[in-house]
């Protein structure tokens, strides 16, 4: 009997998806294993944090690539689709690559369990984790920058061995699972570290610099921190970064006055990443951060009324949001969260900004419903709208804001992806046919 085809990448990452989250590098490390080991042939960077480490990600990924160096760039959670977080160049794996590296990692995993060496089915992150790297050699990047998961001692990404890492925030998020205490929380950040390298420390309390500070003393690992008041403010948005090793002139960081820390640490990272090796030219430093782009992020999108996007997923992230809201006129707010999410926290920073507050929700199993959230919001929620799905909410939202109004899309990186997903699909609708 001829032999079938696995089913496309989609079919069994879905199947992984039920498997939930799951700490623990065994079953990435057998899977690596089983695999040639992918990761040994590129440098890395490993970048962890509560909040920015996907535009440390960002920035780095386009510097390096300024400086001519081939960069494989792998980031969570994807907006859109699923390929968007696996990038060689700048560029998405395509929808063959990703299936053609998903079914590898298939068979492996399948072979592994069959002999008794897998000690439990992959989850859709060590998947991916393991295809990204299986694509990253087979595209012979020079150097991958790779966004940490969740924590990061034990997670996927952290089969790598980076040439140095970046810890860019510590806040509560994930604390079912990562601990209930900065420091806790630090601790599993602080997996990043390695004996002899340099970790980049971003702004953080001294309770959590403190533990990652001890775990380094016992690793034998070196910290190098970022001081945010050497970030200069220049005319027309840009700044200037001052660290020990030079001062690099008239960057322009993304939207946000927290992207300047954010931006500070991929210069540290950058100039380390230097200092270890890798031929990174930092005299394209202006160049390649002018060029980053994250979208999902304070994204501004045209219309009438315009549209501005916001993956703020806990309360540290909607802190940073409302700081950049208070500068706006009167909004309307389209808010939803995931469950296991502080979402009483996120809610009491944004709703009594907002003009209306929409509720909605975003598919999956993990989505908060709208009088889940109204219920734990409390008295700011009281007046809050509701609606069904996000498209519904959009629509009312822009009603209510009128067309010189400013409809904001804030809560989650999930909402994020959908709000993106449905403006790109009314534009293709309103588009003439040809």
């Amino acid at each position: 009997m001829p032999q079938r085809d696995p089913p496309p990448a989609g079919t069994y990452l879905a199947s992984r998806i039920r498997l939930g989250m799951k700490f623990g590098l065994e079953t990435i490390q057998a899977l690596v294993g089983a695999l040639g080991h992918p990761e040994h042939a590129f440098a890395s960077l490993l970048v962890a944090g509560t909040n920015g480490k996907g535009s440390v990600v960002a920035y780095s990924d386009s510097v390096l690539r300024a400086s001519g160096l081939r960069v494989g760039r792998y980031t969570s959670p994807h907006l859109v689709h699923v390929g968007e977080r696996i990038a060689v160049g700048g560029r998405a794996i395509s929808s063959r690559a990703l299936d053609r590296e998903v079914a590898r990692v298939r068979a492996a995993a399948e072979a592994l369990a069959a002999d008794g060496t897998l000690p439990a089915q992959p989850t859709f992150f060590e998947v991916l984790t393991a295809a990204a790297l299986l694509h990253f050699q087979r595209a012979r990047v020079d150097v991958a920058v790779l966004e940490v998961g969740m924590g990061a001692r034990l997670d996927a990404t952290n089969v790598v061995d980076p040439l140095c890492s970046a810890i860019v925030t510590i806040d509560r998020d994930h604390e079912a699972y990562l601990g209930t205490t900065l420091a806790a929380i630090a601790r599993e950040k602080a997996g990043v570290l390695r004996r002899g390298r340099v970790t980049v420390l971003g702004p953080m309390s001294d309770e959590a610099r403190d533990a990652i500070q001890a775990a380094a003393d016992r690793l034998g690992a070196r910290i190098a921190e970022v001081a945010v008041d050497r970030v200069v403010p220049r005319p027309g948005g840009k700044v200037d970064v001052v660290t020990p090793r030079r001062v690099h002139r008239d960057l322009r960081p993304l939207p946000g006055a927290h992207q300047r820390a954010n931006l500070a640490v991929a210069v540290r990272l950058l100039e380390e990443a230097r200092a270890a090796g890798l031929a990174v030219d930092l005299s394209k430093m202006a160049a390649g951060i002018s060029r980053t782009r994250w979208p999902g992020r304070l994204q501004r999108l045209p219309g009438r009324p315009p549209l501005l996007v916001d993956g703020a997923h806990n309360p540290a992230a909607a802190r940073a949001l409302a700081d950049e809201l208070r500068r706006e006129g009167p909004f309307v707010l389209v808010f939803a969260a995931m469950a296991d999410k502080d979402i009483a926290a996120m809610g009491r920073i944004l709703f009594p900004l907002a003009r209306e507050v929409i509720l909605t929700k975003v598919p999956g199993n993990r989505a908060a419903a709208p009088d889940a959230i109204a219920q734990a919001v409390g008295a700011p929620a009281r007046r809050a709208r509701r609606a069904g799905t996000v498209g519904a909410a959009l629509a009312r939202a822009r009603r209510l804001a009128g067309p010189r109004g400013l409809v904001v899309a804030a809560g989650s990186l999930y909402l994020a992806g959908e709000v993106l997903r449905s403006v790109a699909a009314g534009r293709r609708g309103s588009s003439p046919r040809k």
